[in-house]
């Protein structure tokens, strides 16, 4: 009788252990495809995060704007931990040298290493694209660097670039990068404004930005930004002008004097 009634219980209690069932075969299967991997894509879809070849999309917003004589980089000041506001004034955007300049959105520690060894490849490489590729080949080859989990912006006069963990080195054909939670709707907001009459780069970056802040959650409207003057290329036509008067300045013979 007992035994029959253990039975009896357990076919009962079997609809509702089913998706417990389930649930963990999923997570077993996930668990065996990512290897334990805690960062892996899946459990970044999970959450309802997304992903970037991998990498989880990280809870800040960072956006580099360039147009005409003008780089603009800017980014939020919020530090979350979770569901937390850790703090609300963090800069993540900064000069690595005179001309360069930098933004990351990951996690703070690493960033600042990641800040670190950009800075000793500017020193070894003086043009920034040669030395963000060595940082990008270091980054993925190396053993402690590529555990670093941050992606970052480094912008010049001449360039502007993304670095990714995985070795890329990405160069955008507009000109306009955004990176972080709120990437995707700063750059869609860039993008819609950067042809606007009488907007430079500051009002546009500073235009999509609060527009991202005001979809992200990890988002705020605290912001840093530096900017780059680029010097106006001189005109072909100009150039060679100035070149002929130069030369028929030197071929005229000095005037007599009586």
């Amino acid at each position: 009788g007992s035994r029959s009634a253990r039975v009896g219980k357990m076919l009962r209690l079997l609809p509702r252990l089913r998706p417990v069932i389930l649930g963990q075969h999923v997570r077993c299967a996930a668990a065996f495809h990512t290897r334990g991997r805690r960062n892996s894509a899946l459990d970044h879809d999970a959450y309802g995060l997304g992903g970037w070849y991998g990498q989880q999309l990280r809870a800040t917003t960072i956006l580099s704007v360039r147009k005409e004589n003008q780089v603009f980089v800017i980014g939020d000041g919020q530090v979350s931990l979770g569901s937390q506001i850790i703090k609300p004034n963090a800069r993540k955007v900064r000069r690595l040298k005179e001309g360069v300049i930098a933004g990351f959105a990951g996690a703070t520690a690493d960033a600042m290493t990641l800040f670190e060894r950009l800075e000793m490849k500017l020193q070894e490489h003086p043009e920034t694209m040669r030395a963000c590729v060595e940082m990008a080949k270091a980054w993925r080859m190396d053993k402690y660097l590529r555990r670093l989990e941050a992606i970052m912006i480094v912008a010049d006069a001449n360039v502007s670039l993304t670095l990714t963990g995985t070795g890329d080195v990405l160069e955008p054909a507009d000109g306009i990068i955004g990176i972080g939670s709120g990437g995707m709707f700063a750059t869609a907001a860039a993008r819609a404004l950067i042809d606007v009459d009488g907007m430079d780069a500051e009002a546009v970056g500073r235009k999509a930005m609060n527009i991202a802040a005001d979809l992200c959650v990890y988002t705020n409207h605290n912001f840093v930004t530096e900017t780059l003057t680029v010097a106006a290329p001189v005109a072909a036509d100009q150039e060679s002008a100035s070149a002929t008067a130069a030369s028929v300045g030197e071929s005229e013979p000095p005037s007599a004097t009586n």
